[in-house]
């Protein structure tokens, strides 16, 4: 400023020519008002820099410019509430400068500052504080001018009193003026709220490096206390009873100070800060998008999460505070994902016991859940937090608040475990923990008292007041579940003697629930049945023997077979407890099968349940199988993947009954019985020959089937729409097998599988289809898993093409794949990657050649077939026509996939040529149908592709070929030969160059003797060009290939000679150069 600069403009002029220059008169308008009281405020601030006003203090202690350079200011300020903030800060810059003798004696004592600061309270003035709380503590003296902003003697206890806090709401709420800068004032009462030293101090101890000092035990010293009740009453009397309750600004504000504190709070503080009230108004901020505040909430929560990123303590605090106050439902009333991402970023062992111990606090505190849920705690949403939610929809309903905030605890603790990536040790510690906590809460109640000790464990257990209720029961028993079967999957060298037992979580879950079934005071939370508690006992004994079994065996296959069978025990024991009187006899015939597998028969106290042995007991494979299979459909998930384990490690030795047994679940249908259906209601056209693929419906059905194709076939199509009886092997389709359920009623059917009877059972009592039909598919799916796994165990086994045929008709079939198109998907899925498309194939001296033949033929005719549309749809919608038309181009593939499999398997047999007849007849058959029949839809690419691939079914077919070619009377299907030819020929040049001359000369001697043949066919070709000029290009290109082929094989004068004369003038005219090029090389 130039009066700084310049000594002789004096401060008591300058003072008096900014206020009469810049006057406001009654005249000014709005504008010209504006500008000149901000002139003013511009001109006294250049003042307060200028640095005048301290030389006068320096140079006369009795000045009075400094008394009323603050009255002007004062003055200014109470004008417009623009100008109050802005004129206290150039106050507050003079007042860092001035010494403490001055402020007392000149700026304290300016006319009107008193009277500014009596008013403040009333009128709402934050800078009134602000100004106060600065000069207080920079004079360190207590003056009576701040009698009503501040307590005397000052203090920061007093000043954050209750009391005290009460009478300066006003103030605080009008600092909302200055959005969306936070008034000065905020970062002032926050650095008396939380002092450095003292949240320094605060800071070491809430680090994830002092976890192990946040313990029940551990004393506050009296500063923290001071500091735990001042955040305490400064949060509930100013962001909870005072801004939160009020506009949508003032609730903006008390997230903006919120933010403020984080830096600074101590972790203990954290319960405080998110507190009831604030989880609610972030809750009903975000549960609306368009809610004004929900960009404020959203980066409120951003900020809490990166502050709580790096440290565990503060992790814990937060996340129990937000679901605490939500009933543990944030997430899923907020629509984020706040409490997932943040379980997620637990790294260490020393966090998650941390946590675990907070929820299992939470858990057993009856007080813990709120009494007071917003309207929106009630509601629904898919994006909730982690854990399965699988069971809300059936309980949910039923649960009150303290449930559902339980429920959570139940499934957050094992979820931990998911993004967790410590050393094996840590880990299985963690797990113990989360074990021992489900197992007390779920499958446990004591009968005296709330808490129990274990003299064995050496440990207390304790039970909330309130009874658990059996839905959490069973949420409780599906973790634990889900625990062993996520421990089950990710054990390594689990045959390990020495490594076995310590890192074991099933043998020490079955070791835990024996102790504490043998506590006299404790029992399961449900009185199980008689045969229930049999099976109860029975697999806990099985269990114990095969665990030692297991021991012995080593690293051996039949460690991990026990090891296996060990799981699904447990996985039994647990489902016994969660659906009573529905496993028992499962139970009983899997004992049976471990026994008669691992356990010698004296081992166990017999009972009388098992058979004497005779000539007709069961294949223990039959009857394992069978256990699985009965165990699957109303399994849980975890108990589903136990059972797969033991399918993958037992599949080896599957028999072809078991095997059938499993496929013909995939076929069945709940289709109503033939005997009662009338067949004029059917149409019969759309998929008759998909029903007819190896195999299926060729019962009852044939002669309708060949009825209703006559109206529209000729004698050179009938094998195109009726496909002959296919021949029934004994080892793909053995008698009695469910091939096809013609002529079978449904008493009838409740001789198969216990549970596909009680589906039809359901379905007659019910009186409809849907509900079975969906248990059946539902059933399908499962069997499939098992299925994908012995393919994948057994990719080239005999038995797999067992399996390509029964998983085929069923894809075919459109009773059992359009019923369901996820049904439909897997299979095609499982017949794509596991079987035509994997790396291993079927081998052995064991496959039939005449199976082989019979899937060929089958294959290419479904390959062939024409696209139908269904006759009883008048106007079919788009929707059904695209389906239908993708069905058919599945269908189609499948036949061509299927085709060039079988092909690798014959070509792998190394077959000889007489022995392959029958494939050269089919060829021939497929080949004439092509050629001869408009309704035959096999693709030219297609059969070019075979005869690339398997050249020695085109040395075969060449001459049968050739001969088509030249007597073709279709000229499109002609020309599409030609490529046919073309490659066959090919392969012989190929052979003849890469192999001896020996090979040569055979690829010669073939091609010479079909020399007559194919000059026929040029002759043929040249004779009647093609009309279009495309296809006069492709013959023209063909003869060309033909020549140069025989130019290579060094049999052009042979080929001369063999053309007939008359057709070599049409050459040379039609062929030009290309055929004179052939006739200079003779």
């Amino acid at each position: 400023m130039l009066g700084g600069k310049i000594p002789s403009i004096r401060v008591e002029p300058l003072l008096k020519l900014v206020v009469d220059l810049l006057e406001v008169s009654s005249s000014m308008k709005g504008q010209e008002a504006r500008d000149c009281l901000l002139g003013r405020l511009f001109a006294y601030g250049a003042v307060a820099r200028s640095g005048r006003l301290i030389e006068e203090w320096n140079h006369d202690k009795t000045t009075p410019y400094i008394k009323e350079f603050t009255s002007l200011l004062i003055s200014l300020a109470s004008k417009k509430r623009y100008l109050q903030e802005p004129a206290i800060s150039i106050i507050l810059e003079l007042v860092e400068k001035l010494p403490n003798e001055c402020l007392v004696n000149q700026v304290l004592e300016a006319p009107g500052l008193d009277e500014w600061f009596k008013v403040a309270t009333q009128v709402g003035n934050p800078d009134a504080l602000l100004l106060a709380l600065k000069i207080r503590e920079k004079i360190s003296v207590d003056n009576v001018i701040f009698a009503k902003l501040l307590p005397h003697p000052f203090s920061p206890s007093k000043f954050f009193a209750t009391d005290h806090l009460s009478s300066l709401v006003n103030c605080l709420k009008e600092s909302t003026f200055c959005q969306p800068r936070v008034h000065s004032v905020w970062p002032v009462l926050v650095n008396i709220l939380l002092p450095d030293t003292v949240i320094r101090d605060g800071d070491v101890l809430s680090g994830s490096s002092s976890i192990k000092k946040h313990k029940k035990s551990r004393k506050s010293n009296s500063s923290e206390e001071e500091i735990v009740k001042n955040v305490r009453n400064f949060c509930e009397t100013i962001i909870e009873e005072s801004l939160l309750m009020s506009s949508h600004d003032r609730k903006h504000l008390a997230l903006d100070v919120l933010l403020l504190l984080l830096p600074k709070l101590p972790a203990s503080c954290i319960s405080i800060v998110v507190s009831y009230k604030i989880v609610q108004c972030l809750m009903d901020i975000l549960s609306t998008k368009d809610s004004w505040l929900y960009k404020v909430a959203e980066h409120f929560l951003k900020q809490l999460s990166d502050w709580v990123k790096n440290d565990d303590v503060r992790r814990v605090a937060v996340i129990v505070a937000l679901q605490k106050h939500s009933n543990g439902r944030f997430d899923c009333i907020t629509r984020t994902k706040t409490v997932k991402d943040l379980l997620a970023e637990f790294k260490t062992e020393s966090g998650c016991l941390l946590f675990i111990q907070n929820l299992i606090s939470m858990f057993l505190n009856e007080g813990s859940a709120s009494e007071e849920p917003s309207d929106q705690s009630l509601t629904t949403d898919d994006n909730s937090e982690m854990g399965s939610n699988e069971e809300k929809d059936s309980v949910g309903g039923a649960m009150n608040n303290s449930e559902i905030l339980k429920s959570w605890v139940i499934e957050s603790l094992p979820s931990i475990l998911k993004y967790l990536k410590l050393d094996a040790e840590a880990k299985y510690r963690i797990q113990k923990e989360i074990l021992k906590f489900l197992a007390v809460q779920g499958l446990f109640c004591s009968s005296l008292g709330n808490e129990v000790t274990s003299f064995e464990l050496q440990e207390k257990f304790r039970w909330p007041k309130a009874p658990t209720s059996t839905s959490l029961c069973r949420v409780c028993i599906e973790q634990i579940q889900q625990l062993l079967a996520n421990a089950q999957k990710g054990e390594v060298a689990h045959g390990l003697a020495s490594g076995l037992e310590p890192n074991d979580l099933g043998s020490y879950f079955m070791r835990f629930l024996g102790t504490l079934c043998n506590i006299p005071s404790v029992s399961l939370f449900r009185t199980l049945s008689s045969e229930d508690e049999k099976a109860f006992k029975k697999l806990q004994a099985m269990e114990t023997q095969l665990l030692r079994e297991e021991k012995t065996c080593g690293l051996s296959t039949g460690a991990s077979r026990v090891h296996a069978l060990r799981y699904l025990l447990i996985q039994l024991v647990l489902q016994i407890l969660l659906r009573p009187e529905e496993f028992s006899e499962a139970a009983s015939e899997l004992i049976i099968c471990c026994k008669k597998a691992f356990v010698a028969s004296d081992n166990l106290d017999s009972d009388g349940e098992e058979e004497e042995e005779s000539g007709g007991m069961p294949v223990l494979m039959d009857v394992l199988v069978d256990t699985l299979l009965s165990l699957l459909p109303q399994s849980s998930a975890p108990m589903r993947s136990a059972i797969e384990q033991v399918f993958k490690y037992f599949c080896d030795d599957i028999t072809d009954d078991g095997l059938l047994r499993m496929l013909r679940v995939i076929k069945k249908d709940l289709q109503p019985s033939r005997h009662h259906q009338d067949p004029a209601s059917e149409d019969h056209d759309d998929d008759e020959d998909d029903d007819d693929f190896l195999g299926i419906e060729e019962d009852d059905e044939s002669d309708e089937a060949e009825t209703g194709e006559t109206r529209e076939s000729d004698e050179h199509n009938d094998d195109l729409e009726t496909v002959e009886e296919s021949e029934v092997v004994d080892k793909e389709l053995p008698e009695g097998s469910d091939d096809s359920d013609g002529g079978m009623d449904d008493d009838a059917m409740f001789r198969m599988d216990s549970y596909l009877a009680r589906i039809f059972k359901e379905r007659k009592s019910q009186g409809g289809d849907e509900p079975a039909h969906q248990q059946l598919i539902l059933f399908k799916l499962r069997v499939l898993s098992l299925l994908e796994i012995y393919l994948h165990q057994n990719p080239d086994k005999p038995q797999v093409l067992t399996v390509y045929s029964n998983l085929a008709q069923a894809f075919v079939n459109p009773h059992t794949a359009e019923g369901s198109v996820q049904l439909g998907q897997r299979i095609w899925g499982i017949l794509q990657k596991k079987i035509l498309k994997a790396k291993e194939y079927p081998k052995g001296e064991t496959l039939q050649l005449s199976i082989l033949e019979s899937l060929l033929e089958k294959n290419l005719k479904l390959a062939s077939k024409p696209f139908k549309k269904k006759k009883s749809a008048n106007n079919p919608s788009k929707k059904k026509q695209s389906a239908s038309l993708n069905r058919y181009k599945m269908i189609t593939s499948l036949g061509q996939d299927s085709t060039f499999w079988i092909l690798k398997i014959i070509d792998s047999r190394k077959f000889s040529e007489l022995e392959l007849q029958r494939v050269f007849d089919v060829f021939r058959s497929t080949l004439a149908a092509f050629f001869d029949s408009k309704k035959s839809n096999l693709k030219a690419v297609f059969l070019k592709e075979i005869f690339k691939r398997r050249s020695w079914i085109g040395y075969q077919l060449l001459g049968f070929l050739l001969e088509k070619c030249g007597n073709a009377k279709s000229e499109f299907r002609q020309v599409e030969a030609l490529d046919f030819v073309n490659e066959i020929l090919k392969s012989l040049v190929s052979v003849s160059k890469d192999n001896n001359k020996n090979s040569q000369e055979v690829s010669k001697k073939v091609l010479k003797s079909h020399l007559p043949k194919l000059c026929h066919l040029i002759k043929e070709l040249v004779n009647k060009m093609p009309e279009k000029q495309s296809r006069r290009a492709e013959v023209r290109k063909f003869c060309g290939k033909v020549f140069q082929i025989v130019s290579t094989l060094g049999l052009n004068k042979s080929f001369l000679k063999v053309l007939e004369v008359d057709a070599h003038g049409v050459c040379d005219s039609q062929l030009g150069d290309v055929f004179l090029a052939l006739k200079k090389q003779r």
